[in-house]
């Protein structure tokens, strides 16, 4: 059973794991902590982008020799291949490491798994810590994977300042989506997040709202966010296709026809996942719920 440090340690990861939204897809936001022989951090680092250093890789540098015979925290399952980049898993064998924590096994693993081949080098592994926590970040990506779709989010304003709400909501969202598609114009999440040799801009989305979809995911994306009612009614006859929707209502006089300021707030097949308020108004969050 993981240690309390251990899993500080992985809400730490987690943290650090958010730092690769936006510019990690294709593949996942990933972190990782190094904890020495003794329990002490002596390493950490996050995955930037497809073609760098796994969050593995980097932690494993920060923490140099203090890394044998200690523990590896880590967000999502070692990959167990050689792509771009060299396997996890063969880089914490390589550095001693005599134990593993893993919050979420990769469903895309290679072969046995990760988690399989260090554990056959005589590794101790543990799996399944906090992984409720850990999807807060790679949960999006981890849908998306399964679906073979993007995550799709999508983001509009009730009231009569929809405009500047929307332009809120985009400001505030863009970050953690690979695309921002807003009107007619789609462009990166975080303009040149990407690798460009790994990740590439889709088209306007046709009357084919699937279709568009499965092109995304083919060129990279994993997380897409849809500001505004350019492209309502594709999305609304197609309310299976989000995963998320977010909604900005202005503040409104407690007798006024509240019921028509809510009406699109309960659709079908979604859950109410968090309420903020702010100066404008609030803002609701509503969630499909995981696969």
């Amino acid at each position: 059973m993981a240690s309390a440090a251990e899993v500080a340690a992985m809400r730490q990861a987690i943290m650090l794991s958010s730092f690769g939204l936006g510019t990690t897809s294709p593949n996942p936001p990933v972190g990782c902590v190094i904890l020495d022989r003794h329990g002490k951090a002596v390493g950490a680092g996050y995955h930037r982008r497809k073609g760098e250093a796994h969050a593995e890789a980097n932690a494993l540098g920060v923490a140099g020799a203090a890394a044998r015979g200690g523990t590896a925290i880590v967000t999502l399952e070692p990959c167990n291949h050689i792509g771009v980049t060299p396997a996890c898993r063969q880089e914490l064998i390589n550095a001693g490491i005599a134990r593993v924590v893993i919050s979420v096994i990769d469903p895309t693993s290679r072969g046995d798994g990760g988690a399989a081949v260090l554990t056959a080098h005589g590794i101790d592994v543990e799996t399944n810590v906090i992984p409720d926590e850990t999807l807060t970040v790679l949960g999006p990506w981890l849908t998306a994977t399964l679906r073979r779709r993007p995550y799709l989010t999508w983001a509009y304003a009730l009231g009569k300042d929809s405009h500047h709400l929307n332009e809120r909501l985009t400001a505030d969202l863009r970050s953690s989506a690979d695309l921002l598609l807003s009107g007619t114009a789609i462009e990166e999440g975080i303009p040149g997040g990407h690798a460009p040799k790994h990740f590439t801009l889709a088209e306007d989305p046709t009357s084919d709202l699937r279709q568009w979809l499965s092109d995304c995911y083919a060129t990279g994306s994993r997380a897409i966010l849809a500001v505004d009612a350019h492209h309502r009614g594709a999305l609304h006859d197609n309310l299976d296709c989000v995963d998320e929707i977010v909604v900005a209502m202005e503040r409104t006089p407690p007798a006024a026809d509240l019921t028509a300021a809510t009406a699109d707030l309960a659709p079908t097949g979604f859950e109410v996942a968090d309420i903020s308020s702010w100066s404008l108004g609030a803002r609701v969050y509503l969630r499909r719920p995981a696969p």
